[in-house]
């Protein structure tokens, strides 16, 4: 069992699982690098070191990573696995493992496959990255669909890697429509689910989830880290919410609006820079927005 330090950052309970989650967790894909994944930004030395361990100094007690994210979690286990009783530890599985097949374009990642035996060594090989006997969380990558789950009996491998104590909780990133499915399943413990003040489609099903009595971990909770991104600022610009943030900056009052649903449990923002950490650790301290400013943000988004 995992034990947590303790931190003056707000918690939430992760569904059935009895954990207490920190509402503001670590998005580790940030940390994936450049030499091994097609979209990573280059790392300096000591680069990931210094982020992890920060991370765990101010008190945050989730990290998420995956097999997909370069070398995020090998840097996890070479620099934090000492600290292992410091947080829960939450990858995925489906992702492709080994060589690349045959034709695969350059620069893209194979797709993923929910074999069995794709899943054990996915698993295996997570747990050998990461310096860990077990994975608190284990969850499905990218969605996949009732008839993928069903090919080989999913579930039932990840059941079965539980009973081995290779892992303790069962999950899956998911989004519409075949979030539906997996929360109607009763199978997850933990779904991952796409949502910000300027992304909201998942809105209800985050609370149809914890209604359920699943842990929510919301990613792109500050509209996925970017703060250029168009569209979808514009609409943020639009609705007037800088007049309702009173001097905050955009990054606190996103974050600050995500942990205002109360259905979420915790958001995962990844970072490689130490300053932005502490800010949004800063920002998550304050603690959900104002119920009269958090239900005029939503009105306000709505008429756009």
């Amino acid at each position: 069992m995992t034990v947590m330090t303790q931190s003056d950052i707000p918690k939430r309970l992760l569904g059935r699982t009895g954990f207490e989650a920190t509402v503001l967790g670590f998005g580790a894909m940030e940390i994936r690098g450049s030499e091994h994944h097609h979209n990573g930004r280059p790392i300096e030395p000591g680069q990931a070191d210094k982020i992890l361990n920060l991370l765990l100094d101010e008190g945050i007690n989730y990290v998420d990573t995956s097999i997909d994210y370069g070398d995020s979690e090998e840097s996890i286990g070479k620099f934090i696995a000492r600290r292992r009783d410091e947080y829960f530890l939450a990858t995925k599985c489906g992702c492709w493992v080994g060589e690349a097949p045959e034709g695969t374009p350059a620069g893209k990642r194979p797709p993923h496959v929910f074999t069995r035996q794709n899943i054990v060594n996915g698993v295996d090989q997570s747990l050998r990255r990461l310096k860990t006997d077990h994975l608190d969380l284990i969850q499905f990558h990218q969605s996949p669909s009732l008839e993928e789950l069903g090919a080989e009996d999913a579930i039932e491998v990840l059941k079965e890697l539980q009973d081995l104590g290779k892992v303790r909780f069962l999950g899956s990133s998911s989004i519409l429509p075949d979030i539906v499915d997996h929360i109607d399943l009763g199978a997850f413990d933990v779904l991952q689910i796409p949502y910000s003040a300027l992304e909201r489609e998942h809105e209800e099903v985050i609370a149809a989830a914890h209604a359920a009595g699943i842990g929510v971990v919301i990613r792109g909770g500050v509209a996925k880290g970017d703060l250029g991104r168009e569209p979808v600022w514009k609409r943020y610009e639009e609705a007037g919410l800088d007049e309702l943030a009173d001097g905050a900056s955009r990054a606190e009052f996103m974050l600050r609006f995500t942990i205002s649903h109360p259905g979420m449990t915790t958001t995962i923002v990844g970072t490689m820079n130490p300053d932005h950490l502490i800010e949004n650790v800063a920002s998550v301290r304050k603690g959900p927005l104002p119920a009269d400013i958090y239900t005029e943000t939503k009105r306000r988004l709505s008429t756009l």
